[in-house]
Protein backbone atom coordinates (compact mmCIF):
# COMPACT_ATOMS: atom_id res chain seq x y z
CA UNK A 1 0.00 0.00 0.00
CA UNK A 2 1.68 3.33 -1.07
CA UNK A 3 2.44 6.34 1.39
CA UNK A 4 4.26 9.39 0.86
CA UNK A 5 4.83 10.24 4.51
CA UNK A 6 8.42 11.33 5.22
CA UNK A 7 10.31 11.57 8.47
CA UNK A 8 9.12 14.94 10.75
CA UNK A 9 10.71 15.21 13.53
CA UNK A 10 13.42 17.86 12.41
CA UNK A 11 10.30 19.43 10.98
CA UNK A 12 8.79 19.46 14.19
CA UNK A 13 11.50 20.29 16.33
CA UNK A 14 12.46 23.55 15.09
CA UNK A 15 8.89 24.91 15.53
CA UNK A 16 9.83 24.73 19.49
CA UNK A 17 13.65 24.56 19.75
CA UNK A 18 15.57 26.09 22.58
CA UNK A 19 16.83 28.84 19.96
CA UNK A 20 13.20 30.30 19.64
CA UNK A 21 12.15 30.03 22.68
CA UNK A 22 13.09 33.84 23.68
CA UNK A 23 10.98 34.74 20.90
CA UNK A 24 7.76 32.52 21.90
CA UNK A 25 4.45 33.53 21.40
CA UNK A 26 0.69 32.37 22.65
CA UNK A 27 -1.02 30.21 20.04
CA UNK A 28 -4.36 28.90 20.19
CA UNK A 29 -4.56 26.37 22.58
CA UNK A 30 -6.05 22.82 22.14
CA UNK A 31 -9.67 23.06 21.37
CA UNK A 32 -10.74 19.37 19.81
CA UNK A 33 -14.30 21.15 18.95
CA UNK A 34 -12.27 23.16 16.33
CA UNK A 35 -10.93 20.31 14.90
CA UNK A 36 -12.39 17.21 13.49
CA UNK A 37 -11.58 13.87 15.77
CA UNK A 38 -11.09 12.34 12.24
CA UNK A 39 -8.06 15.07 11.15
CA UNK A 40 -6.70 14.61 15.11
CA UNK A 41 -6.23 10.74 14.63
CA UNK A 42 -4.93 10.67 11.31
CA UNK A 43 -2.34 13.18 12.90
CA UNK A 44 -1.80 11.05 16.19
CA UNK A 45 -0.87 8.41 13.44
CA UNK A 46 1.50 10.57 11.39
CA UNK A 47 3.00 11.57 14.68
CA UNK A 48 3.36 8.40 16.01
CA UNK A 49 5.14 7.16 12.72
CA UNK A 50 7.37 9.49 12.24
CA UNK A 51 8.24 11.94 15.35
CA UNK A 52 7.67 9.33 18.21
CA UNK A 53 11.61 8.75 17.68
CA UNK A 54 13.45 11.89 18.71
CA UNK A 55 10.05 13.89 20.74
CA UNK A 56 8.58 11.23 22.36
CA UNK A 57 4.78 9.82 22.48
CA UNK A 58 4.47 13.16 24.91
CA UNK A 59 6.31 16.03 22.61
CA UNK A 60 8.82 16.61 25.72
CA UNK A 61 12.13 14.76 24.24
CA UNK A 62 13.86 17.00 22.81
CA UNK A 63 15.21 19.02 24.86
CA UNK A 64 13.92 22.49 25.22
CA UNK A 65 11.06 21.49 23.50
CA UNK A 66 7.35 21.00 24.41
CA UNK A 67 4.58 20.62 21.64
CA UNK A 68 2.26 20.21 24.71
CA UNK A 69 2.84 23.91 25.68
CA UNK A 70 0.58 25.00 22.37
CA UNK A 71 2.85 27.92 21.41
CA UNK A 72 5.06 28.16 18.06
CA UNK A 73 7.32 30.19 16.63
CA UNK A 74 6.21 32.28 13.83
CA UNK A 75 2.96 30.65 13.91
CA UNK A 76 0.04 32.11 15.07
CA UNK A 77 -2.64 30.37 13.33
CA UNK A 78 -2.20 27.06 11.69
CA UNK A 79 -1.61 28.40 8.17
CA UNK A 80 1.09 29.48 9.48
CA UNK A 81 2.13 26.72 11.40
CA UNK A 82 1.72 24.54 7.89
CA UNK A 83 4.32 27.39 6.28
CA UNK A 84 6.86 26.87 8.85
CA UNK A 85 6.77 23.05 8.37
CA UNK A 86 6.36 23.09 4.99
CA UNK A 87 9.14 26.21 4.23
CA UNK A 88 11.49 24.75 6.87
CA UNK A 89 14.33 26.93 8.50
CA UNK A 90 17.77 25.76 6.06
CA UNK A 91 19.81 28.05 8.24
CA UNK A 92 18.99 25.80 11.23
CA UNK A 93 18.92 22.32 10.26
CA UNK A 94 15.29 21.99 9.02
CA UNK A 95 14.79 20.98 5.10
CA UNK A 96 11.81 22.36 4.02
CA UNK A 97 9.14 18.97 3.66
CA UNK A 98 6.71 18.27 1.20
CA UNK A 99 3.73 17.30 2.54
CA UNK A 100 -0.06 17.64 0.90
CA UNK A 101 -3.02 19.49 2.04
CA UNK A 102 -4.50 16.06 4.28
CA UNK A 103 -1.38 15.46 5.60
CA UNK A 104 -1.16 19.03 6.92
CA UNK A 105 -4.16 19.24 8.22
CA UNK A 106 -3.77 16.04 9.99
CA UNK A 107 -0.31 16.65 11.27
CA UNK A 108 -1.63 20.51 12.38
CA UNK A 109 -4.87 19.37 14.23
CA UNK A 110 -2.65 17.04 16.15
CA UNK A 111 -0.13 19.23 17.75
CA UNK A 112 -2.90 21.71 18.66
CA UNK A 113 -4.61 19.24 20.65
CA UNK A 114 -1.67 17.55 22.30
CA UNK A 115 -2.42 19.85 25.57
CA UNK A 116 -6.04 18.66 25.61
CA UNK A 117 -6.21 15.28 24.46
CA UNK A 118 -4.75 11.98 26.04
CA UNK A 119 -2.97 10.14 22.96
CA UNK A 120 -4.24 6.82 24.62
CA UNK A 121 -8.03 8.27 23.64
CA UNK A 122 -7.49 8.62 20.25
CA UNK A 123 -7.85 5.15 17.68
CA UNK A 124 -6.51 6.37 14.18
CA UNK A 125 -8.13 3.82 11.53
CA UNK A 126 -5.64 0.77 9.86
CA UNK A 127 -5.84 1.02 6.37
CA UNK A 128 -5.69 -2.71 5.31
CA UNK A 129 -9.09 -3.28 7.36
CA UNK A 130 -10.18 -0.07 5.63
CA UNK A 131 -9.39 -1.54 2.35
CA UNK A 132 -11.32 -4.82 2.88
CA UNK A 133 -14.49 -2.60 4.08
CA UNK A 134 -13.95 -0.29 0.95
CA UNK A 135 -13.89 -3.26 -1.30
CA UNK A 136 -16.44 -5.78 0.99
CA UNK A 137 -19.22 -3.94 3.50
CA UNK A 138 -18.75 -0.72 2.07
CA UNK A 139 -19.02 -2.05 -1.77
CA UNK A 140 -17.54 1.11 -2.74
CA UNK A 141 -16.27 -0.44 -5.88
CA UNK A 142 -20.21 -0.57 -7.11
CA UNK A 143 -19.70 3.34 -8.16
CA UNK A 144 -16.34 4.53 -7.28
CA UNK A 145 -13.25 3.59 -9.39
CA UNK A 146 -9.15 3.24 -7.65
CA UNK A 147 -6.06 3.10 -9.34
CA UNK A 148 -7.87 1.32 -12.34
CA UNK A 149 -10.67 -0.83 -10.42
CA UNK A 150 -13.85 -0.14 -9.71
CA UNK A 151 -17.26 1.93 -11.55
CA UNK A 152 -16.43 4.84 -13.62
CA UNK A 153 -20.43 6.10 -12.00
CA UNK A 154 -18.95 8.15 -9.49
CA UNK A 155 -15.68 10.38 -9.06
CA UNK A 156 -12.36 8.37 -9.72
CA UNK A 157 -10.84 7.79 -5.65
CA UNK A 158 -7.42 7.41 -7.07
CA UNK A 159 -6.10 10.40 -5.44
CA UNK A 160 -8.73 11.61 -2.93
CA UNK A 161 -6.01 11.34 0.20
CA UNK A 162 -4.07 14.24 -1.54
CA UNK A 163 -7.03 16.30 -2.26
CA UNK A 164 -9.09 16.18 0.83
CA UNK A 165 -8.43 16.01 4.81
CA UNK A 166 -9.51 13.47 7.15
CA UNK A 167 -12.34 15.21 8.67
CA UNK A 168 -13.30 16.30 4.73
CA UNK A 169 -13.38 12.44 3.93
CA UNK A 170 -15.41 11.54 6.88
CA UNK A 171 -17.93 14.74 6.08
CA UNK A 172 -18.13 12.74 2.71
CA UNK A 173 -19.14 8.80 4.50
CA UNK A 174 -21.50 10.43 6.57
CA UNK A 175 -23.11 13.84 5.16
CA UNK A 176 -22.95 13.21 1.07
CA UNK A 177 -25.11 16.07 0.48
CA UNK A 178 -23.28 18.63 2.41
CA UNK A 179 -19.34 17.44 1.13
CA UNK A 180 -21.01 16.69 -2.33
CA UNK A 181 -19.01 19.13 -4.53
CA UNK A 182 -20.58 20.98 -7.47
CA UNK A 183 -18.91 20.06 -10.45
CA UNK A 184 -19.46 16.43 -9.53
CA UNK A 185 -23.17 17.10 -8.88
CA UNK A 186 -26.15 14.36 -10.90
CA UNK A 187 -27.75 15.73 -13.63
CA UNK A 188 -31.08 14.84 -15.69
CA UNK A 189 -31.11 15.92 -19.20
CA UNK A 190 -33.43 15.48 -21.82
CA UNK A 191 -32.27 15.51 -25.72
CA UNK A 192 -34.10 17.61 -28.40
CA UNK A 193 -34.90 14.25 -29.71
CA UNK A 194 -36.26 12.89 -26.68
CA UNK A 195 -33.24 10.90 -25.17
CA UNK A 196 -33.01 10.84 -21.60
CA UNK A 197 -29.37 10.76 -19.76
CA UNK A 198 -28.43 10.78 -16.31
CA UNK A 199 -25.38 11.00 -14.85
CA UNK A 200 -22.74 13.65 -13.41
CA UNK A 201 -21.46 16.84 -14.37
CA UNK A 202 -17.49 16.66 -14.92
CA UNK A 203 -17.55 20.12 -16.53
CA UNK A 204 -19.59 23.12 -18.04
CA UNK A 205 -19.08 26.40 -19.54
CA UNK A 206 -21.84 28.61 -21.26
CA UNK A 207 -22.61 26.79 -24.48
CA UNK A 208 -21.72 23.01 -23.25
CA UNK A 209 -22.33 20.76 -20.63
CA UNK A 210 -19.57 17.25 -20.11
CA UNK A 211 -21.44 14.73 -18.31
CA UNK A 212 -20.48 10.78 -17.50
CA UNK A 213 -23.52 8.63 -17.99
CA UNK A 214 -24.18 6.24 -15.59
CA UNK A 215 -21.79 3.68 -17.71
CA UNK A 216 -19.00 5.74 -16.96
CA UNK A 217 -18.77 7.26 -20.17
CA UNK A 218 -17.92 10.69 -21.48
CA UNK A 219 -20.32 12.87 -22.79
CA UNK A 220 -19.94 16.24 -24.59
CA UNK A 221 -23.46 17.95 -25.27
CA UNK A 222 -24.66 21.23 -27.01
CA UNK A 223 -26.60 22.80 -24.35
CA UNK A 224 -28.87 24.27 -27.70
CA UNK A 225 -29.76 20.44 -28.12
CA UNK A 226 -31.02 19.46 -24.99
CA UNK A 227 -34.50 19.87 -23.72
CA UNK A 228 -34.05 19.57 -20.14
CA UNK A 229 -31.14 20.02 -18.27
CA UNK A 230 -31.49 19.52 -14.37
CA UNK A 231 -28.37 19.90 -11.81
CA UNK A 232 -29.57 17.82 -8.51
CA UNK A 233 -28.38 18.93 -5.26
CA UNK A 234 -28.69 15.15 -3.46
CA UNK A 235 -25.57 13.08 -4.09
CA UNK A 236 -26.77 9.59 -5.26
CA UNK A 237 -24.07 8.61 -2.82
CA UNK A 238 -26.15 6.75 0.41
CA UNK A 239 -24.75 7.88 3.68
CA UNK A 240 -22.85 5.45 6.06
CA UNK A 241 -23.85 6.78 9.09
CA UNK A 242 -25.24 4.12 11.12
CA UNK A 243 -24.16 1.23 8.42
CA UNK A 244 -20.68 1.26 9.79
CA UNK A 245 -19.09 0.81 13.19
CA UNK A 246 -17.13 4.22 14.32
CA UNK A 247 -14.09 1.80 14.22
CA UNK A 248 -15.14 0.68 10.55
CA UNK A 249 -15.73 4.11 9.54
CA UNK A 250 -12.55 5.47 11.19
CA UNK A 251 -10.75 2.53 9.12
CA UNK A 252 -11.80 3.42 5.89
CA UNK A 253 -10.51 6.93 6.34
CA UNK A 254 -8.00 5.69 7.22
CA UNK A 255 -7.89 3.96 3.80
CA UNK A 256 -8.95 6.41 1.57
CA UNK A 257 -5.84 8.82 2.62
CA UNK A 258 -4.04 6.65 1.71
CA UNK A 259 -4.77 7.23 -1.94
CA UNK A 260 -2.60 9.37 -3.26
CA UNK A 261 -2.94 9.03 -7.21
CA UNK A 262 0.24 7.14 -9.19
Amino acid sequence: MRTSFKPLSAAAGILLSAGFLAAQTATLQGHPEDYSRADIEYGARLYSENCDRCHGPNGTGVSGVDFKSGKFHNAATDRQLMIVITRGFPEAGMPPFKLDDADLAGLVAYLRNMNTLDRGSLQPGNPARGQAVFEGKGACLSCHRVNGKGSRKAPDLSDVGSVRSAGSIERSLVEPNIQMMPINRPVHIVTREGKAIDGRRVNEDTYTVQIADQEGRLLSLQKSDLREFTVSTKSNMPSYKGELTPAEMSDLVSYLLTLKGQ
